[in-house]
């Protein structure tokens, strides 16, 4: 149970560990969870991006450190665990956030080399993060984790039969985390995003789906981004902006018995 009297989205004097954290949702993220009082570790494999997401949180007034890591190599993650707590002790919070999208391809053209690629980030990387930080908090009292699901998981998007395959996956994999780690104190959630923009993301995917040629959107970006949107509810991409806000809530004792869900984040699509 929490202290009724402690702020419940409080997370001053807390660690939280964000993977593809020099990225526009992590970087984001870290700096609303800075804000409410969090030390931030960054984690990223790309060390020039990395370092200038760190310098940017430190601008805005945020406890900020960056590890540059390969989800995908075990013993890379396991060195950047005990780096960082040798650094700043437990680590409370986790979001597993590290993913790539991949090209698009209908699926009889598939290649793949590409698909094995997306699995290696998007699911080993996920599961190694999910395993060594467990572990971590398994031996420290518990926390809290939100991995990085996608619509996609339950959308059946054309062209993207890897990366729809692989945030399956890991809703799978938090259903089933969230059971195994109960006992140890720990909580397990998953966001999903849809159309999230602008950004490079957005913009990648509505490019991609152009160039991909299918009977489900136009070959021209502009009509295939009128499309998309057209497709939600509300009738408009999602800010980055908007995705910290349920991350923060998942991650905090105002969540404290919420375990195993996965939250959309999509302006209406179910």
């Amino acid at each position: 149970m929490t202290d009724p009297t402690t702020p419940n989205t409080s997370f001053t004097g807390r660690t939280v560990v964000i993977t593809g954290g020099a990225g526009d949702i992590g970087l984001a993220t870290a700096r609303h969870l800075g804000r409410l009082g969090a030390t931030i570790a960054l984690i990223d494999l790309y060390a020039g991006k990395l370092e200038a997401a760190r310098a940017q949180l430190e601008g805005d007034g945020v406890a900020a450190h960056a590890w540059r890591c390969d989800v995908t190599d075990e013993a890379a993650v396991d060195a950047t665990l005990e780096a960082i707590a040798e650094r700043l002790g437990r680590v409370q919070h986790l979001f597993n956030n590290a993913g790539i999208l991949g090209p698009f391809h209908p699926l009889l053209d598939y290649p793949t080399d590409d698909f094995d690629a997306i699995q290696a980030v998007n699911v080993r990387g996920a599961f190694l993060v999910l395993r060594a930080f467990a572990r971590h908090m398994a031996e420290r009292g518990g926390g809290s984790i939100v991995n990085m699901a996608s619509m996609a998981a339950t959308g059946g998007p054309p062209n993207m039969i890897a990366y729809a395959t692989s945030k399956a996956a890991v809703l799978g994999m938090t259903q089933t985390a969230s059971k195994d780690l109960a006992p140890h104190g720990i909580r397990v959630n998953a966001v999903s995003p849809a159309y999230m923009g602008p950004g490079f993301m957005w913009t990648r995917q509505v490019e991609l789906q152009a160039a991909a040629g299918s009977q489900y959107f136009a070959t021209d970006p502009e009509v295939v981004a009128e499309q998309m949107i057209g497709s939600v509810p509300m009738r408009r991409t999602g800010g980055m902006e908007e995705i910290p806000g349920a991350v923060a809530f998942l991650l905090s004792d105002g969540a404290s018995y919420i375990t195993g869900i996965n939250v959309p984040i999509a302006g209406g699509i179910l």
